[in-house]
């Protein structure tokens, strides 16, 4: 086990290297504000460059041509050790943070989770907000990114790993042909999105710290904010608006917006099952519930009504987790109808969690043919998904992928409900959390952070958090005793 582990030090060291760089914007951020976090930020830094040239340098004599095993421990140790380090600064600068705390908040951002233990943002320094900020877009495309470009170059395919996370059909000509310049490509769109984001939330009332904050939040679908009352600050409908728009946006494959961009065309999205289904979904959602908390009264008018729903439930369904008022003072059926949503919706390939759209297409599509098939044994059916044939074996991982997130679930609020949580927040709190969005409802709605868990409740949460950002599988594996036997 332990001889495994020295075979990946190498790699995890360069990580960390590489992730030295990203102190460089809280370091600015603090030198221009004078905000006095520059201290706490260097020393993360510097702390983090030493520790990677150290696993760099004394693991050089166990390198080795990884085998395919090593990619998950590989992918699992980079998570924890890069949220480790993550955490070191937010320690530093506020004081009464503990360890526990602090990974969680960490974890929190680099897996976009958004959800936080920590109250009065609107005071905190602006280099620990655009820190915060900052490992969520970073965390938003680095699954993706490491799939395909980094897994490869360790012998390990990254286009199958890609395909392992999506899940279900991915179109060769979506992509280009080699790994390095298809990531590339993504993150340009990232990049791109990003900055288009930033710009049009500065034309719409923010500031630019505000803006670029917010930007990074939204584009990683993460629910960090610069302000206790979050998108409620602004009380702006035009940032509601920019801010839904964007959140679609980073819902939706990103090979897909690469593919409508090469094609220069918008036919793309209309023909991409995945994106129709989730496009259409969310404005279903969004007409119903409007209409129905206009009828039971919670607002004067349908349009106040879908100018609420369309942005909350937007954010909560794609697991951004930004919000304008506490819905949880909706009727619960509300409640539990977008967290219901939020575990089916978002795309494979976006940066958003949980089961996923094409997985649950091809759950329907599946279930759909078996009751065709109890009806007429004799006929033979063909799984087909945007007009592209689902192997057996590719169904079969949807539906082993299904039963062990909900098995997840269930243990994982189980322990919380054992730890004395009561049921709607243990059970909330977990599938917000599998699914990397921000807020539970109960006890941990939107109007309360993550702060009164106790320890135990904090690494059960953050366990949550990681097992869903890497697809369950990825950190359930290096846990079972078959995987270290030689």
């Amino acid at each position: 086990m332990f001889k495994d582990i020295l075979y990946v030090a190498k790699p995890l060291g360069l990580l960390l290297v590489a992730f030295g760089a990203a102190y460089l914007g809280p370091i600015g951020a603090a030198l221009v504000y004078g905000d006095g976090a520059l201290r706490p930020f260097l020393l993360g830094g510097a702390a983090d460059l030493t520790v990677g040239l150290a696993l760099w340098r004394f693991t050089r004599p166990y390198a080795r041509d990884l085998k395919s095993r090593d990619g998950y421990l590989l992918v699992s140790l980079a998570w924890l050790l890069t949220a480790a380090s993550a955490a070191l600064p937010l320690m530093l600068a506020i004081p009464e943070l503990s360890f526990t705390q602090a990974y969680f908040e960490a974890m929190s951002g680099v897996t976009t989770s958004g959800a936080t233990v920590l109250s009065g943002i609107d005071r905190l320094p602006h280099a620990v907000n655009l820190w915060r900020h900052e490992l969520c877009w970073l965390g938003g495309l680095g699954i993706i990114t490491l799939a395909m470009a980094v897994l490869p170059l360790l012998g390990i395919g990254g286009m199958q790993v890609y395909r392992a996370e999506a899940t279900g059909p991915i179109k060769e000509s979506r992509l280009t042909p080699r790994f390095v310049q298809t990531a590339r490509s993504l993150w340009l769109i990232y990049v791109g999105l990003t900055a288009a984001c930033m710009l049009l939330l500065r034309l719409a009332g923010m500031n630019w710290f505000d803006a670029v904050c917010h930007a990074l939040s939204v584009l990683s679908l993460s629910g960090f904010s610069t302000h206790d009352s979050s998108i409620g600050y602004f009380n702006s409908p035009l940032i509601e608006f920019v801010l839904t728009v964007f959140m679609l946006l980073a819902g939706i494959n990103f090979a897909t917006h690469y593919a409508a961009w090469r094609s220069k065309s918008l036919k793309t999205y209309r023909r991409d099952a995945e994106a129709r289904a989730f496009l259409l979904l969310l404005l279903l959602a969004c007409l119903t519930v409007a209409g129905y908390l206009y009828y039971r009264g919670v607002y004067p008018g349908y349009w106040s009504a879908l100018r609420s729903v369309s942005f909350n439930l937007v954010s909560v369904v794609t697991n951004c987790g930004l919000v304008s008022q506490d819905y949880t003072h909706w009727p619960l059926v509300v409640c539990l109808l977008m967290l219901l949503l939020s575990c089916v919706t978002d795309s494979a390939g976006s940066t958003g969690s949980g089961i996923k759209m094409i997985r649950t297409l091809i759950l329907f599509k599946q279930s759909a043919g078996e009751l065709y098939g109890l009806v007429h044994p004799t006929a033979v059916r063909t799984l087909k998904l945007g007009g592209q044939v689902v192997s057996e074996r590719a169904a079969l991982s949807v539906f082993s992928f299904v039963h062990i997130y909900g098995v997840t679930v269930i243990v994982l609020s189980m322990l919380l409900i054992l730890s004395g949580m009561d049921f709607l927040s243990a059970f909330s709190a977990v599938v917000a959390m599998i699914n990397n969005g921000a807020h539970g409802l109960g006890a941990l709605g939107p109007s309360h952070t993550f702060a009164a868990l106790g320890g135990f409740q904090t690494w059960v949460c953050t366990f949550a958090m990681l097992a869903g950002r890497l697809e369950l599988f990825m950190i359930l594996v290096p846990l079972t005793p078959a995987f270290w036997r030689e």
